[in-house]
């Protein structure tokens, strides 16, 4: 239901919108003017609203005394009109409107005409659940102590009772309130929800905090297996986690579906409520049904933070899922490109394959996403290099705090780049480039993934150049002479002229750390 009451006039006549706006501003003197020229006091609008419905939601006792003298149906609800017939729009009368709004004496004016208490909106909720969920302590106590047989349990037709709606909308007096009347603290509604899960959902934290006090269940779990601490991680309320979880709440609680509340902060891409729940001893390489790792979902979802974060707290970077795809393999498929780097920075395992038998590498040439390829290409020939070198390398600061798989931009990577742009595209032949790259150690893989991108017939001159940039970050990392290193390949190709004269050229133009000492 709208809040407040938004003006509505269309499908009414001019007098009777003259009523209703004059019934909206308690104008008594234009009201009888009205109707005592004979206008209908129970016109509705195109919503079905009557002017009763405006004088009682707004409080207006005159105008709502005056509508009463006259005859007026006191317990028409409002209604959308169709062409033989009018369905319930809010289904809500002048006495749930007074309720709603928290207008005790028109209330008690309702009551009195001979309202009947016992009414409903299409949603099912009575006065009661109206008052609690706005929070109007002196109309429950109306209600409570004034009327007869009223069910202080009584559900909706989403099974919530008055203290659900109070907890949902986090009105602590009125929960107070329906606690001191002794209304059940532990029912759930249809969908297994306590009124502990409806609080941390909204993230009413001082509300949360009384559940607490009254010891409602914390490990209790909706229809969905969801205890209130997913819900709390669910909506993002870090405020609420870190109530449940001091309060003792389960941190690795799963779902029917295996899924953590760490699965739920990083669903909802929240790195304040992973962080609290990895902090109180949260799992983070806990699997749900699908094989899922909360790092599965982080680069699926394209959350670097949350990667990193997962990442530092020691997530197994190589955990596949029920298609055997580990992180990386996501990365692949959906072109994480910053989150690639972070997984191979740290260090993975290149060689895992998914059930179609590919790698991260074969995922990210059949998605042409050439930058993911030329980085995994980097990472895997620095990954052999440091294997036939006996290194090891400190997860937390690998190859110190400069690697990346990423294009060089610098300015000495860029001197160097023209030069083997023009080696690719005006001096190899076209499958020089292959021989080169065996020379150097490329594998069938790498070679393969590298010629699949297609740019015309003269692909091969980008094949070629790709390569030698992927050779490059090679050199550069083990802090190899480049010049040097290609001085020698040329000639292990037979390309000696070749070798001589990109020499001549090298040293002409590059400074003097990357000039040729090669003979």
């Amino acid at each position: 239901m709208e809040e407040p009451l938004v003006w509505e006039t269309d499908g009414l006549l001019p007098l009777e919108r003259q009523l209703h706006e004059a019934a909206r501003r308690n104008n008594i003197g234009r009201m009888k003017e009205l109707i005592e020229r004979r206008v209908n006091v129970r016109a509705r609008n195109h919503v079905g609203r009557v002017a009763l419905h405006w004088a009682a939601g707004a409080g207006h006792e005159p105008a709502v005394r005056l509508l009463l003298e006259h005859k007026v149906a006191v317990d028409d609800a409002d209604a959308v009109w169709g062409r033989s017939y009018r369905r319930p729009c809010f289904g809500m009368n002048a006495l749930l409107l007074s309720a709603w709004f928290g207008h005790l004496r028109i209330l008690q004016i309702l009551v009195n005409s001979g309202a009947k208490i016992h009414c409903e909106n299409k949603d099912g909720l009575t006065l009661l659940h109206c008052a609690a969920q706005k929070g109007h302590v002196p109309v429950l106590a109306f209600i409570m102590e004034d009327l007869e047989d009223v069910p202080l349990d009584h559900a909706d037709k989403l099974g919530r009772t008055a203290f659900h709606r109070a907890a949902e909308h986090g009105q602590l007096d009125a929960l107070d309130f329906l606690v001191g009347s002794g209304c059940d603290h532990s029912v759930k509604d249809k969908e297994g929800n306590t009124a502990l899960h409806l609080a941390a959902s909204r993230g009413h934290l001082a509300v949360l905090r009384r559940l607490v006090d009254i010891r409602l269940d914390l490990e209790e779990q909706n229809a969905k297996g969801l205890t209130a601490l997913h819900v709390a991680a669910e909506g993002v309320h870090p405020d609420c986690v870190q109530l449940l979880l001091e309060a003792g709440s389960c941190v690795n609680a799963l779902t029917q579906k295996k899924q953590s509340c760490l699965h739920y902060a990083v669903l909802c891409g929240s790195e304040d409520v992973a962080r609290a729940l990895i902090h109180a001893g949260g799992h983070t390489n806990v699997a749900d049904h699908q094989g899922t790792s909360p790092l599965h979902l982080a680069v699926k979802h394209h959350f670097p933070a949350l990667v990193q974060l997962l990442i530092d707290a020691g997530s197994d970077l190589d955990a596949t899922d029920n298609r055997q795809q580990t992180p990386l393999h996501l990365a692949a498929e959906h072109a994480r490109q910053d989150i690639a780097e972070m997984l191979l920075v740290t260090g993975v395992n290149l060689n895992l394959r998914d059930k179609q038998g590919k790698t991260a590498l074969a995922v990210a040439t059949r998605s042409n996403h050439i930058s993911l390829v030329d980085m995994i290409i980097k990472a895997d020939r620095l990954y052999t290099w440091e294997k036939d070198h006996l290194l090891r390398r400190d997860p937390r600061d690998p190859c110190g705090k400069n690697l990346t798989f990423k294009q060089d931009h610098r300015q000495e990577g860029r001197q160097f780049s023209r030069v083997l742009w023009r080696l690719a595209s005006r001096d190899l032949r076209p499958h020089e480039w292959k021989k080169l790259a065996y020379c150097w150690e490329f594998t069938e893989a790498h070679v393969h993934a590298i010629e699949q991108q297609w740019t015309g017939t003269k692909s091969y001159q980008e094949h070629g150049h790709r390569m030698l940039l992927i050779w490059l970050h090679g050199v550069a990392t083990a802090g190899e002479n480049p010049s040097k290193a290609l001085f020698e390949g040329l000639v292990a190709i037979d390309r000696r002229d070749l070798a001589e004269s990109i020499r001549k050229k090298a040293n002409a133009d590059l400074r003097a750390p990357s000039r040729c000492t090669a003979m």
